[in-house]
């Protein structure tokens, strides 16, 4: 390992690979507390770690370094000028961090759980290098050669700025905790180096951000900055122009498209030296047309969600969107997910396919230079072609240009609808989560994550089978729920959530759970749902046809519903499965006293139900009371059902419901312990074996 004050030359190396280490310590800041911060004498008493400049006036660190600041302020100190050892510090705020909460205070609190980055902003201009950024997911795979940056505390009364190489060795921490970290071995590492950037030499990107040293050992750990993807979505469209995930990085592809394009300066830059390595993103881009053609995407409005952009992937021959985890969320992302196809001109026809996606996808929000920019896209699309491609392929992206910005283009394929599925269902993916209470260890429960896709396929996204008990379960949950939403979620239309359990849980109240400390409970964001994962044996061939039948017909509409367990407030039993079998095929079962039956007989009863056929069922958790409370329900649950029209509309009356409960509408209050069995025979439940390749 080498280590130097100035930033001197760390002596073995090639020019290029010299030159790419002088563009990532240029880059690499110190992160302080705003006061006392860094002064002049040397005393630096407010140091906290490390950062880099990710995009213009954007700092990448670690959450536990920008969270020692003060109200979320800090000083950035860095050098503007390369060829000048005179420092500048700025103030900057704290945007965002992953997760969004840290661990408790005191001496025996954790450390800050993975992933632990944070977003610092400038609060004033300020000129500055900026690293490039691997648009790779998964870019440290085990075996790989990294190089280190970052700054100890002072020595001999000045910080010191330290660099190294490292392997990595493999990754702990499973999918589910939102954070694999790599395990980095082979150097040194010194206190103060967390949040420094962890770089690629062989491909000249930086694919990592330090998260911690081993005390007293050589190595840490790391985190990839794929992981950025998963901080939180700002749905709406005028949230979607400052979400900071898009700020950031349409600013460092902006950025950097701008210096490759400028004819100003003779000093090298990133792309200059990525042009000059070996490695590559599948090499069907030079560094140089890459760089153009992410900057032309960065002037682009980012895809209207995560959902729209894994479809328009799959769309594209030979993408496999579920593949790349965390999932794309911008162009860039969407673009590396090409860089795997190596076959030549089909490579560089699949990228131009997907700037002609990119042009004809739906905007979350129109900019003035948006059509600017789109024509911007398609002269490089086209000047790309007419270099490099055949007449007929020329032909076709004439035909798509043709289809015009905004409006499907031709041949993009469109998710089926399913079979008996209502209006607005068709398309639609949602999660499932699937929960088994341990036999042999009560009270704690083995879980599964996947997303449900339109075609009836199950995406997994993550599973434990170690064993979470009830109270941590929420918790546990929050990071791999987070992605699979983001995965499904739609501008202001959340994906429903599947719980499915055996049916001594389905009373679990899954929709009041609160994921984070400040996020209100999960009915509230999105709707929930039931699913029952252990009925009981039947007639195979009537019930099959027979829930076929009936949510078929409740899924065309109207519906109506009917209470099946109480007459004037007098709790009755739930008829035998053959008079509920005589029963419309448009009815939903009311239960308005299940929560005040002994739970064998109210689990009985909603098993007779369910036996009859009925996929759609709408019960209280808690004991109704007798005379108007009870009448209130059957009133209101029934009109609920009527007003909803459909089954598929279903799900988001009750949100609407939940939502209510929450803002304090007195009218809405009798639907506060509703639940909504949502079974869907078009969409079974996947079988014991189809989810055990989770990743």
């Amino acid at each position: 390992m080498t280590q130097s004050a100035d930033g001197g030359a760390e002596g073995g190396r090639d020019r290029t690979t010299l030159a790419l280490m002088g563009l990532v310590r240029e880059a690499t800041v110190r992160i302080h507390r705003p006061e006392p911060g860094y002064v002049p004498d040397g005393s630096d008493t407010g140091f906290l770690g490390s950062g880099f400049f990710i995009a213009p006036s954007w700092v990448l660190t670690c959450a536990h370094v920008a969270s020692q600041g003060e109200g979320g302020g800090v000083n950035v100190v860095f050098r503007p000028d390369r060829h000048s050892t005179a420092e500048t510090a700025v103030a900057g705020t704290v945007v965002a961090t992953l997760p969004e909460t840290g661990p408790g205070t005191g001496p025996r609190a954790p450390g800050w759980p993975a992933p632990d980055l944070a977003l610092i902003r400038l609060l004033e201009p300020a000129e500055h290098a900026c690293v490039y950024v691997t648009e790779r997911p998964a870019a440290m795979l085990p075996g790989s050669r990294v190089h280190y940056v970052g700054w100890t505390g002072p020595r001999g009364g000045r910080p010191a700025s330290v660099s190294g190489d490292c392997t990595v060795k493999g990754m702990f921490g499973g999918p589910a905790d939102d954070g694999q970290q790599i395990r980095l071995g082979g150097d040194w590492m010194e206190a103060g180096m967390s949040g420094g950037p962890v770089v690629d030499l062989a491909r000249g990107e930086v694919v990592g951000v330090l998260k911690s040293r081993i005390e007293g050992e050589q190595g840490g750990t790391a985190v990839g900055i794929e992981r950025l993807r998963t901080l939180p979505v700002q749905a709406g469209a005028e949230d979607r122009r400052t979400d900071p995930y898009h700020a950031v990085f349409h600013a460092h592809d902006r950025h950097h498209a701008d210096r490759h394009d400028s004819t100003a300066g003779t000093e090298r830059t990133w792309v200059d030296a990525q042009s000059e390595l070996a490695s590559g993103p599948g090499r069907t881009l030079s560094p140089r047309q890459r760089i153009v053609l992410l900057g032309r995407l960065a002037d682009i409005p980012p895809p209207v969600s995560t959902r729209a952009l894994l479809d328009l992937l799959d769309g594209l021959p030979d993408v496999y969107s579920g593949d790349h985890r965390p999932a794309p969320r911008g162009w860039r992302d969407g673009l590396a997910a090409l860089y795997e196809v190596r076959d030549g001109e089909r490579a560089l026809e699949l990228v131009l396919r997907y700037c002609m996606a990119v042009i004809s996808a739906d905007r979350p929000y129109e900019a003035p230079d948006t059509a600017d920019a789109t024509q911007a896209l398609w002269e490089w699309v086209r000047r790309t072609a007419d270099d490099h491609l055949s007449r007929s392929f020329r032909k076709e992206l004439d035909l798509l240009w043709s289809a015009g910005p905004g409006r499907p283009a031709p041949g993009r394929r469109t998710p089926p609808a399913r079979p008996g599925a209502g209006p607005g269902a068709a398309g639609r993916s949602f999660v499932l989560l699937s929960l088994e209470l341990r036999g042999w260890e009560q009270g704690r429960y083995d879980w599964r994550i996947a997303v449900g896709e339109s075609d009836g396929d199950f995406r997994p996204v993550a599973e434990d089978a170690h064993g979470t008990a009830l109270a941590d379960l929420p918790s546990r949950l929050a990071a791999p729920l987070a992605e699979a939403f983001r995965c499904c979620d739609e501008p202001d239309s959340p994906a429903v959530l599947q719980v499915a359990t055996g049916r001594a849980l389905l009373n679990l109240d899954v929709d009041k759970w609160c994921l984070t400390p400040y996020e209100p409970p999960l009915g509230v964001v999105r709707p929930v749902v039931l699913r029952c994962a252990d009925q009981e044996p039947y007639d195979e061939e009537w019930s099959a046809k027979e829930r076929k039948v009936r949510w078929n017909r409740t899924a065309a509409g109207p519906m109506r519903g009917e209470v099946a367990d109480c007459v004037g407030g007098i709790r009755v039993r739930v008829p035998d499965t053959g008079e509920l079998r005589t029963l419309a095929h448009e009815t939903v079962p009311l239960l308005c006293q299940y929560g005040g039956h002994p739970p064998a007989e109210a689990l009985a009863g909603l098993g007779r139900v369910m036996s009859a056929g009925y996929g759609v069922v709408l019960w209280r958790r808690r004991a109704g009371q007798a005379g108007a409370v009870c009448t209130e329900f059957h009133r209101r649950a029934a009109d609920t059902v009527t007003q909803a029209g459909a089954t598929d509309r279903l799900p988001y009356a009750i949100h609407e419901l939940r939502k209510s409960v929450r803002a304090g509408r007195i009218e809405t209050y009798w639907s506060d312990s509703v639940a909504l069995l949502y079974d869907d025979p078009h969409h079974p439940l996947p079988g014991a074996g189809q989810l055990l390749e989770a990743p």
